[in-house]
C-alpha cells in the first residue's frame, strides 16, 4: 500500500475525525486528549502506574518534548518505546517539527507525546506534526485543539503553529535520518542561564525605550517565567529554589503589568525581578570560590 494511504489509515479510520478530551481524566496522565485514533497528547507519566496506563491504552511509542530526562527504563519495562526530542515554550523550530513528524509517521502506534503538564508544548507539537502528516486536517482544527487542551494563549510561538507551519513534502521527510534518540542531551544551568540572559537584554532594551510595545515585552517575560520554572528543575538548582521561587513571582507581576501598559508598576516590578537575579548572582555566581 503506497506511504500516503496508510497516512490516511493512521489519522482517518472513517472521516477526518475532531481531537478530542477524554473523561474521566487517569489521574496518572494529566490532560490526556485524543488528537487522532492513533495519536494521544497529555503529560508526563506519573510513576510507574502512568506507564501501565499507556499500557492499557495500546500504546506503543512514547514521544517527550519535555526537557527532563525520560524514565526509559520505566518505558522499557512495559514494552514502551522512548523518544526525547524536546522544544521550548518560544515555539518550535522546522527541524524539530519534521524531527518529530518522521518519528510519527515511521514508529510503531498508538503513539503518545507530551511535555510537562500536557497543555502547552506537547499539544502544540501533536497538532503541529497532525498538520505535517494529515492533509485533510486544517489549522482551524488545530487551533481549536489548542484551546480545548488549554494552551495558553501568552504562548505566542505555541499557539501561532498552526498559521505559519509549512506543511512538508513525504520528500522532505524520508531524507532526514531515522535517529530517535531515547535521551537527548538538554541544557544544563550555564546553557539556561545564557538563555535567561538573552530575554532580559530584550526586556532592559524594551525597558529603557519607555515600553514601546508592552504586549511583546510581556511575551517576553512569560518565557523569562518559564525558563525560572525550567531551572527549578534542573538537579543542581535545589540550593537556590527559594530565589528563583522569588524570581517567578516578579516576573508574573511585571507581565501583568505589562499587559495592563502600567509603567510604572512594570518598572517597580522589573527592579524586583532584576534583584532577585543580582541576589543569585551574588550569592552563588560571583563570591569567591
Amino acid at each position: 500500500m503506497p506511504r500516503r494511504a496508510l497516512l490516511l489509515l493512521l489519522f482517518l479510520p472513517a472521516c477526518s475525525p475532531e481531537p478530542t478530551p477524554i473523561a474521566p481524566e487517569p489521574q496518572d496522565l494529566h490532560n490526556l486528549n485524543r488528537v487522532s485514533p492513533e495519536l494521544w497528547s497529555g503529560g508526563s507519566p506519573v510513576g510507574e502506574a502512568g506507564f501501565i496506563e499507556l499500557k492499557r491504552l495500546g500504546v506503543k511509542t512514547i514521544i517527550s518534548v519535555d526537557g527532563a530526562t525520560p524514565e526509559v527504563a520505566l518505558a522499557e519495562k512495559y514494552g514502551l518505546r522512548y523518544v526525547h526530542l524536546p522544544v521550548g515554550y518560544d515555539g518550535i523550530g522546522r527541524e524539530r517539527i519534521l524531527e518529530l513528524a518522521k518519528a510519527v509517521r515511521d514508529l510503531p502506534g498508538p503513539i503518545y507525546i507530551h511535555c510537562h503538564h500536557g497543555k502547552h508544548r506537547g499539544p502544540a507539537a501533536a497538532v503541529a506534526l497532525r498538520l505535517c502528516l494529515d492533509p485533510l486536517f486544517t489549522p482551524e482544527q488545530a487551533e481549536e485543539f489548542l484551546k480545548v487542551a488549554g494552551t495558553d494563549p501568552r504562548y505566542e510561538g505555541l499557539i501561532g503553529l498552526p498559521r505559519t507551519l509549512k506543511r512538508p513534502t513525504p520528500e522532505e521527510l524520508d531524507r532526514l535520518p531515522a535517529e530517535f534518540p531515547s535521551v537527548n542531551r538538554v541544557g544544563n544551568l550555564t546553557t539556561r542561564m545564557v538563555e535567561i540572559d538573552g530575554i532580559w537584554d530584550k526586556l532592559k532594551a524594551a525597558k529603557e525605550a519607555g515600553w514601546p510595545n508592552p504586549s511583546l515585552a510581556a511575551a517576553d517575560a512569560v518565557l523569562l517565567i518559564e525558563h525560572y520554572r525550567e531551572v527549578k528543575r534542573l538537579p543542581d538548582s535545589a540550593r537556590f529554589a527559594k530565589i528563583l521561587a522569588a524570581a517567578v513571582s516578579d516576573g508574573e507581576q511585571l507581565e501583568q503589568a505589562l499587559r495592563k501598559s502600567d509603567a510604572k508598576k512594570s518598572a517597580e516590578a522589573f527592579a524586583a525581578t532584576k534583584a532577585q537575579c543580582q541576589s543569585c548572582h551574588d550569592e552563588f555566581r560571583d563570591r569567591a570560590k
